[in-house]
C-alpha cells in the first residue's frame, strides 16, 4: 500500500506568497482606532479628568522618588 504524495500548488513554486486577510483582520484594528479616537476627542464623559490628572501626578511621585 503507497502513500499518497502531496504536491506544492502552483502559486508556491512560482515564489508567490499568498497574503490575503479575512475582513476581520482589518476591520478590527480600524473600530478600534475610531473608538478610542471618540474617547479623546470627547472629554466631557472624562469626569476623573476634572481633578488632577493621572499622568501629572505619576510624575510628580516619580520625581519625589528620584529626589531621594
Amino acid at each position: 500500500m503507497s502513500a499518497p504524495t502531496y504536491t506544492r500548488p502552483p502559486q508556491a513554486t512560482r515564489g508567490g506568497v499568498d497574503t490575503r486577510l479575512p475582513w476581520w483582520a482589518l476591520a478590527l484594528p480600524v473600530l478600534a482606532f475610531f473608538a478610542l479616537l471618540l474617547l479623546i476627542l470627547n472629554p466631557a464623559d472624562a469626569q476623573a479628568a476634572a481633578e488632577q490628572p493621572t499622568t501629572a501626578h505619576l510624575l510628580e511621585r516619580l520625581e519625589q522618588l528620584t529626589g531621594r
